[in-house]
């Protein structure tokens, strides 16, 4: 432990293409530690103290570049330009249409095959006395991935001494197009990946959800979370009812859905917390974005059986992706999230870890 701020920064590795990957560690005065890779801004590793003041990994990672370079799971991964599913990936501004890569079956996931999340950004640090910063950029060139524009995104990773990271996301573009950017870290606050996040406490700040069809798309509809297995309104258990008869979770093997967040005006809403009694960490999600999925890493074991990359099971991580609601460009009753010209995308996130 420091009792400053601080960045180290060394080299991680090459990727295939023969290109640098940086990594950066963000260090506050308290002992937290994140770790972030140049490729995909993701966070490989993110150290939180427990009730006996131990800091500890609670994010999922991999071992080494070549892992990430694959990450199927998009594991601690900066997602764009659009996170979640855009259906039989097309949409249409002013009339004329778009086709996207379809990775996810007939729908287009997280970007497509080299979203953001696969991409080196560049880098560049500033560090305050009270906390640091590690600001990543990256030009999306127009059509790439199927999306119009040339769209320039900075994302803003700031750690302060309260134990908080912020995440500022930005972008402008020179043609109208959709950008939906957010993080896909998976969180374990036992920091034991052998352990499942079901008996972690989860509270989400809303009163609907969006169900979805048998292909992951939302049907439109914003359904009352009372009375069903997506009431998170009392803290609960993940596990509680996450095996319930219930079509929607049957439908997303568990919880994969994206929650309606009450705002009620205030731009850093609090949107969600996880708690893990036995170590006591406490996770506060705090967002101006309308949406939250919810994810309990359902299909980890499947994803990693295939690589031979890592043993992750079913449900050892949970994601909460602070989002405009998954496709978004295809129904009309959802907000609107055209990128115009002349016009900033810009939303921020905040996590803050605290012991209860």
């Amino acid at each position: 432990m420091t009792n400053y701020s601080a960045i180290e920064e060394k080299t991680y590795g090459i990727t295939s293409d023969g290109i640098e990957v940086d990594l950066f560690i963000l260090k506050n005065k308290c002992g937290m530690e994140i770790s972030i890779i140049t490729l995909g801004g993701i966070i490989t590793s993110w150290t939180a103290k427990d009730k006996n003041d131990n800091y500890e990994n609670i994010v999922l990672g991999y071992d080494k570049l070549s892992d990430y370079e694959i990450n199927t799971s998009y594991l601690g991964a900066i997602i764009g330009r659009y996170g979640n599913r855009i259906a039989n990936g097309t949409f249409k501004i002013n009339g004329k249409e778009y086709l996207l890569e379809t990775n996810n079956g007939s729908n287009h996931l997280h970007g497509g095959f080299k979203g953001f999340d696969k991409k080196v950004w560049k880098a560049k640090t500033l560090l305050k006395e009270s906390e640091v910063s590690l600001i990543l950029s990256y030009q999306s060139k127009d059509m790439e991935e199927g999306y119009p524009g040339n769209l320039k995104t900075q994302v803003t990773y700031t750690l302060n001494n309260n134990d908080e990271l912020s995440v500022l996301y930005e972008a402008t573009t020179d043609k109208p197009t959709f950008v939906n950017l957010t993080n896909h870290s998976y969180f374990n606050l036992s920091a034991d990946f052998n352990n499942s996040v079901l008996d972690h406490h989860v509270y989400i700040n809303a009163q609907t959800f969006l169900p979805v069809d048998q292909n992951m798309i939302p049907t439109g509809e914003l359904r009352e979370v009372s009375k069903t297995p997506f009431d998170f309104n009392e803290p609960k258990q993940v596990g509680d009812e996450i095996d319930e008869n219930d079509q929607q979770l049957i439908y997303g093997n568990g919880y994969d859905h994206c929650w309606v967040l009450n705002h009620n005006g205030i731009e850093q809403a609090p949107a969600a917390s996880v708690y893990h009694s036995e170590t006591g960490r406490l996770l506060e999600v705090f967002t101006d974005k309308p949406g939250l999925q919810f994810y309990t890493g359902n299909f980890l074991d499947e994803a990693f059986s295939s690589t031979g990359i890592k043993d992750f099971t079913s449900k050892s991580g949970l994601c909460l992706e602070t989002q405009y609601f998954p496709d978004s460009p295809n129904q009309k009753n959802f907000p609107s999230i055209v990128l115009e010209c002349g016009k900033k995308y810009k939303s921020k996130t905040t996590f803050k870890f605290s012991v209860k």
